[in-house]
């Protein structure tokens, strides 16, 4: 069953097509990439599905209802949660408290029952607390609940932001170059935690440089040329498109595929 569906999305600042009439469509339960080039339009077409840029032109339905032009939070209310190609932490706070902000559109408490703290808040400030720490054990986390996310090496904040993004609850997580910054063993580490996500029901498009982590954990894959569509398929077609090769790979998938 079809989660997202994107139709002919367009997007351009000036002169210059970012994304290109891009039709995609991300089906519930899959690992599916966005994979290009430097400059293809795949944080843009990010920046779109989440709401931080409205399309020129297009359609995106998520569970069959529009979503584009939608603000931010709006959309994360329906369902969507990503993390960022540049890491967006609160340095000075603890990894808790990061991953507790990720529930922040759970809560029902105003600021006259924060001031006063009552009872009502501070349930509700435990229930949180509580589900977040269960994010952290499942990224591993747990032991580095109480340390300023300054204080973290970038791989651990790279899970940090991770845990926050699924501490939303969300149906479709879209993850932003995640890998990037990664030293091997924690890619392998985070393609599986990936492929964990996944079998708890949660439906994930990434966009990543690394091939070798795409290939593995991916179950289709659409290829980006200058924000246009020139490939689609599962990663055995999509590595041997000889235009994917031409364009984009050239001979990159000499060391996936031996």
């Amino acid at each position: 069953m079809a989660l997202l569906e994107l139709n002919q999305i367009y997007r351009a600042f000036g002169g210059v097509v970012a994304v290109n009439e891009v039709d995609c469509l991300v089906k519930s339960g899959q690992i599916k990439a966005v994979i290009g080039p430097n400059g293809a339009g795949k944080t843009t077409l990010f920046n779109i599905i989440s709401g931080v840029l409205r399309p020129d032109r297009g359609t995106i339905l998520f569970e069959k209802r529009p979503i584009a032009g939608l603000k931010p939070w709006q959309i994360a209310h329906r369902g969507i949660s990503r993390t960022f190609q540049h890491l967006s932490l609160f340095p000075h706070m603890s990894v808790l408290e990061n991953v507790m902000v990720g529930r922040h559109h759970q809560t029902s408490s105003g600021i006259i029952s924060s001031i006063f703290r009552f009872p009502g808040q501070r349930r509700e400030e435990i229930e949180i607390r509580d589900f977040s720490m269960k994010e952290l054990e499942f990224t591993d986390l747990a032991d580095l609940a109480g340390v300023q996310v300054g204080d973290l090496s970038f791989g651990q904040r790279r899970m940090v932001e991770l845990a926050r993004a699924l501490a939303t609850e969300p149906r479709l997580l879209l993850l932003d170059e995640p890998a990037s910054g990664l030293n091997t063993r924690e890619t392998v580490d985070f393609a599986k935690l990936i492929c964990r996500i996944r079998e708890r029901g949660v439906t994930v498009l990434l966009v990543e440089h690394d091939m070798s982590l795409v290939m593995d954990i991916s179950d289709e894959i659409l290829v980006l040329n200058f924000g246009k569509p020139i490939a689609e398929g599962d990663p055995s077609a999509v590595r041997n498109d000889p235009d994917v090769i031409s364009v984009y790979l050239g001979g990159a998938f000499s060391d996936v595929t031996d």
